[in-house]
Parts: C-alpha cells; structure tokens; sequence
C-alpha cells in the first residue's frame, strides 16, 4: 500500500481597490503576488495542504498549479469581495467557504491556513471544521546565560562557550502562540479574537519576560537553564489555564531565539 503524504502549497496575492482587483496580466515576479498590487491594496498568503497518496506515475500527489490555480479563481474572489463590501468581517468567518472553494483538487485538502499578516494567521483543517486555530507572533527581548548549576565551570564552558558569559548575553526572542477557538467562541460578542490573545499574552509573557535578565529577574528559571526549550515550555506553562478559562484551547507555542534557532512545545504530532 502506497504511503500517505501531506503537501502544502502557500499562494501569494494582492487585493486591490475597485475594479483594479482581477486577476488581470500573470504576474512576472515569482516571489512576490498574483494578482499584483495595484494602488494601495492588501497582501496575503493562503496556504493550502492537501493529503493522499502519489500517483506512482507522475510523482504528484496533486500538480501544485492546480492549487494556484483553484486559489486564484475561486478563493480570491471570496476575500476580495469580503474586503471590498464587508471590510468588518472577521476573517476566520470565511474560512469554511475558503475550504470549500479549494476542495476541487482530485485530492483531499485537509486544511487551509489564511496569513493575514507576517504575525497573524487564521486556519482551519477538514477534521475539525467546528474550530478555528489562530497563531499570532510576539517578541520580548531579555538576557540570560546558559550555565548549569550541577556542572563544573569548565564543563560549563566546554558546553556552552561563549553562551557561558558569566555577563550573560541578550536576544530579541520571537514568540508564536496558536489557539484553537471554537466557532460558537468566535461568534460571542466580545468574540475570542486576535485582541483578546494580544492581552493575555501581554501580561502573562512580554510584560512578565520583555527586558529582564530571565535568570535573575524570573521565577520560572531560577535553577532551571534558560535554553529556548525551557523558555518554550515555560511560555506554554503560562499561558495554557489562563487560555482554557477565557475559551481557547492552547496547542503549540514556538519560540526563536535567532532566527536559525527554534523550539516548539509541544512537538507537532
């Protein structure tokens, strides 16, 4: 039996104001949008993943030209109507039309995720289209020094090097946090939104962490070395009862350290 595979395909495009919006000439810049932005318009990206077996012939699960193509002429036009005459739409609302309007590949779309931003995304999968997943990205900056305690200085050091400083050392941490909210969640009004994740992790992680030297100035690493994978787990320890009492569901927090260096707790099954 042929094995199943996941792909996932990430379309960018531009809705533009008016008529200006079509999907007009094909846009000439690969990295960049089609539709391209005309005047003052909106960027996004919609990533679509598709699940099945691969043709043993042709190597593909699905010709990814397809999907482009499936984004382009049925889901873009949903968001750019939506932006045009209903601008207050919450956009994880059209989600399940999203989902609907890319399923006609050949092949299962398990999910579909919304980047509103290079910070929000909106996301919503077949096996669970009563819930929406919102991930969104915060940064503190703080200091600290990886140093543990059990351990000789020079074991330290041949560990650690120059993260060993007994000075310490600074990084401007970057932190993703994605919930899962109920539908029924979403539509109260209050809603549980992208505001009400901002506060919380306001005052549970930045406020707590933003410009303080974690081994010192912190709780919840002292004895404990301050790696990524502690402060990975740690954000997650916070913020995990305080989101399941405001109705959300905490599923994964991931935390760089630079830009090469990432942790997420938990691990994606």
């Amino acid at each position: 039996m042929a094995a199943m595979v996941e792909l996932s395909r990430v379309v960018r495009f531009c809705v533009s104001p008016g008529d200006r919006a079509s999907l007009g000439e094909k846009g000439r810049n690969t990295f960049a949008a089609w539709p391209a932005m005309v005047g003052i318009g909106a960027f996004f990206e919609l990533e679509v993943r598709c699940r099945g077996e691969v043709d043993p012939i042709t190597g593909y699960l699905v010709n990814i030209s397809e999907i482009d193509k499936a984004v382009r002429s049925r889901a873009v036009p949903i968001i750019s109507e939506a932006l045009r005459h209903r601008p207050d739409t919450p956009p994880w609302r059209l989600l399940p039309e999203l989902l609907r309007a890319t399923n006609c590949l050949g092949v299962a779309v398990s999910a579909i995720s919304w980047r509103l931003s290079p910070y929000h995304a909106v996301s919503m999968s077949k096996s669970a289209p009563d819930q929406v997943v919102l991930s969104e990205t915060f940064e503190f900056a703080a200091a600290h020094r990886l140093n543990c305690r059990g351990l000789s200085e020079e074991a330290n050091r041949r560990l650690f090097g120059k993260c060993n400083n007994p000075s310490g050392h600074g990084h401007n941490y970057r932190v993703e946090v994605s919930i899962a909210v109920p539908l029924e969640a979403a539509e109260l009004n209050p809603p549980f939104d992208h505001l009400a994740l901002e506060r919380i992790v306001d005052e549970l992680v930045v406020r707590r962490f933003d410009h303080m030297n974690l081994d010192v100035d912190t709780e919840e690493f002292k004895g404990k070395n301050s790696s990524v994978e502690n402060i990975a787990r740690a954000c997650y320890d916070l913020l995990r009862e305080p989101l399941t009492q405001a109705g959300a569901r905490l599923i994964r927090v991931r935390v760089w350290e630079t830009e090469k260096t990432s942790c997420t707790y938990p691990a994606e099954a």
